[in-house]
């Protein structure tokens, strides 16, 4: 992933508004209008753009690939990187939002988060999962107050340790994560690093949502939550009635009951914790 140019060759600076959940094509700059550019907002790659695994989000800014390499190679060896949004509000669709992008520069607010060389693949793609959670995200809101997911803000959020894990968790996982991850040829190195070396996996927003929902459900019951707690961080009104004062995912519900006539998440995540612990 780079270009040439006066027999240089150049890397794309991620931004924080390039990535999503599970999602390193997110936004790209191609064909950005001027009124998207005075928001600060990027056009989003289709369903159709998302499809084709050879396509790449066009970025704004490119580094010298040396120049990267050398700031990288400090911290890490491996072919990818772990990225989230530092931006963000507790008042939005989503409050934590991580990605596995290419290795390559990134800028504030896209921050990188450095493994030690001996965490496996595996392991960081559980930490990814943890990260994208309904449960960390309601926690996250808890605690962001302005505008920024802060490393000290970070550090204060209850990230489940790696020991937490049993080999039928980190498999169960996993396997989720590298599906949603895998969907163009660029990732390819972390699906090697995952154990894995066939094609990417086709885009199917369809499938895509019902394994976020799985994992949803899963993170639910490894953080020890009931499906009542459940049903309250999805929507405490579908607990305690439409007159209680409390909301915690408003954005996320509107926009799915405006998109889909139904706050879709909620009965995915719900039908997903009946069929793997029962109601």
């Amino acid at each position: 992933m780079w270009d040439t140019k006066e027999d240089k060759k150049f890397l794309p600076v991620y931004e924080a508004k390039m990535i999503h959940q599970y999602d390193h094509r997110f936004g790209t700059y191609e064909g950005q209008t001027q009124a998207q550019a005075n928001q600060g907002k990027l056009p989003e790659l289709s369903d159709n753009q998302h499809c084709q695994a050879e396509l790449l989000p066009l970025p704004r800014y490119w580094v010298d690939r040396q120049a990267s390499e050398k700031f990288i190679s400090q911290y890490t060896k491996k072919e990818w990187l772990f990225a989230y949004r530092d931006i963000t509000s507790s008042i939005v669709f989503r409050t934590a939002i991580a990605a596995i992008i290419p290795r390559t520069a990134a800028v504030d607010p896209c921050r990188i988060i450095y493994f030690h060389e001996s965490m496996p693949a595996r392991i960081i793609s559980c930490f990814l999962a943890c990260f994208n959670s309904l449960i960390f995200d309601y926690c996250s809101r808890q605690k962001v107050s302005g505008n920024h997911l802060a490393i000290f803000i970070l550090k204060q959020l209850p990230v489940l340790p790696p020991e937490s894990y049993t080999p039928e968790d980190i498999q169960f996982i996993s396997t989720r994560v590298l599906e949603l991850v895998y969907t163009a040829w660029d990732m390819q190195p972390f699906a090697k690093d995952m154990g894995y070396d066939g094609e990417p996996f086709i885009w199917n927003s369809n499938r895509r949502a019902l394994l976020r929902a799985e994992l949803d459900a899963y993170y639910a019951k490894l953080y020890g939550l009931t499906r009542d707690e459940l049903r309250y961080i999805l929507d405490p009104a579908d607990v305690y009635g439409e007159d209680f004062p409390s909301e915690t995912f408003r954005v996320l519900k509107n926009n799915e009951m405006k998109q889909f006539g139904e706050y879709l998440t909620q009965r995915l995540v719900l039908e997903a914790w009946d069929r793997m612990f029962g109601k």
